[in-house]
């Protein structure tokens, strides 16, 4: 390669990160919500986060940038959505007051397509997004990394200026636990906080008699919280209800908003707050 085509390179990197830096300065806090491996429910956690604190009165955004899996417009019931622009930009998804959303599968023709693009392409999909949309004045921006440490989640992560932090989102069982390091290790390579841990699928409630059963053992996250000296966040536990609302398009922290798992993602979202915000300090309240 030329070093005039280089410097073009360079130039046009520094113009799209200028664009973004631009894009996403009217947003208080970034949260990127990640996983070591697929399967922990990683997605399901993000959504129904965002929608807890949209719920709580805080204006949000939810950014799906699990680029081969991108199944929160599903879960939230607008996967039939369409996409409209403005003198701003390209204009989020609403689902509910206070709550937007924006996912890489509204960049295909349609959503039985599979994503097959390299590299390049997958960048190029990324800072698209992140240049073009226009979220408007946001509380929070929860950023849903694809899985693992790979190429994928680290493009969308350099991507993201001044984030405050990740939220690592795990299962009991020993298999996912080993995968917490590595995530950990992802996070601090690019200088990025590590909010906290979340056990999801943290034992299960019988609905008739109330009796628990850990099916995955459970603790696991609290002890690798401990035992890495980072925040552990809370447990999320298993509710067949959550696979029944997410197949069904319906929000399951409003449908099932007495239910232990929906009080548990309320918690969550509280020690969240605290501290990104602040040990017990609390920003105002918005209007609904």
């Amino acid at each position: 390669m030329s070093a005039e085509k280089k410097n073009l390179i360079q130039i046009q990197n520094e113009e799209e990160s200028r664009r973004i830096l631009e894009n996403l300065k009217r947003i208080r806090h970034k949260i990127v919500v990640m996983s070591g491996k697929g399967g922990v429910g990683k997605s399901t956690v993000a959504a129904n986060l965002a929608i807890a604190l949209a719920k709580k009165g805080r204006k949000v955004g939810l950014l799906d940038m699990d680029l081969t899996g991108p199944n929160i417009p599903k879960m939230l019931g607008v996967e039939d959505a369409r996409l409209f622009g403005s003198e701003e930009g390209i204009l989020p998804v609403k689902v509910m007051d206070n709550l937007h959303v924006i996912s890489s599968a509204y960049m295909l023709p349609h959503k039985e397509m599979a994503i097959i693009w390299r590299g390049p392409m997958k960048i190029g999909a990324i800072q698209q997004l992140l240049a073009q949309v226009y979220w408007g004045e946001l509380d929070y921006l929860i950023i849903d990394l694809p899985p693992g440490t790979s190429d994928e989640p680290l493009s969308v992560a350099q991507s993201i200026p001044e984030t405050d932090g990740a939220v690592i989102v795990t299962t009991p069982q020993e298999v996912s636990l080993l995968d917490i390091y590595k995530s950990m290790n992802f996070a601090e390579k690019l200088k990025m906080k590590i909010i906290g841990i979340i056990e999801n699928m943290s034992g299960f409630v019988c609905p008739h008699c109330g009796e628990r059963s850990d099916i995955f053992k459970s603790g696991g996250g609290k002890a690798a919280a401990e035992r890495y000296k980072v925040p552990f966040l809370g447990s999320i536990p298993i509710d067949p209800k959550i696979v029944e609302d997410a197949d069904a398009g319906k929000p399951f922290v409003t449908q099932e908003k007495d239910s232990e798992a929906a009080r548990a993602f309320y918690k969550v979202v509280e020690r969240i707050e605290e501290i990104v915000e602040g040990s017990k300090k609390k920003a105002p309240k918005r209007k609904r």
